[in-house]
């Protein structure tokens, strides 16, 4: 009898332990494995009740820049659906684009801000460069778009 409650009591634990476990990549952000797209993140969004990311503006221009120099935007947006809007992941369309977004659900009617940060080393001439954004909203991909004319720090 003891043997067999011992048993129960080891099953217990271990099923307990596993259960623990969190799922995602432990850096901060939302894994993309955790949202159940389109719906909210627990897949129980009605149609017509679903996060909606909307943008003041999808393009920036930097105009001209020098070579070599990294610049900065704020894309603001606003969650204008009726569920929290999670974005699980956001990728420029090259290296010298990097975005950076809100790692927490933005609720409906708050206003959040993702930032791109674009390095013009080693680019000339007019670059055009997008950051694709996968969330829970719908539509399920949004695209931002900035631009800058990089000239020769050596032109006058």
């Amino acid at each position: 009898m003891k043997r067999v409650i011992y048993s129960v009591f080891f099953l217990a634990l271990l099923t307990g332990l596993g259960a623990c476990q969190t799922k995602g990549n432990h850096d901060g952000k939302i894994d993309s494995n955790d949202v159940n797209i389109p719906a909210t993140a627990n897949g129980k969004a009605p149609d017509g009740k679903e996060p909606v990311m909307t943008f003041d503006t999808e393009l920036h221009d930097f105009g001209k820049i020098t070579q070599g120099q990294r610049v900065k935007y704020a894309f603001k947006f606003k969650n204008t659906g009726l569920s929290e809007l999670i974005i699980s992941d956001a990728r420029g369309s090259c290296g010298c684009t990097v975005p950076n977004w809100p790692n927490k659900p933005v609720a409906p009617g708050e206003e959040a801000i993702i930032g791109v940060e674009f390095n013009s080393e080693g680019k000339h001439g007019m670059n055009e460069k997008t950051v694709t954004i996968l969330s829970n909203a719908k539509p399920q991909t949004k695209v931002i778009t900035i631009r800058a004319q990089v000239m020769d720090p050596d032109a006058k």
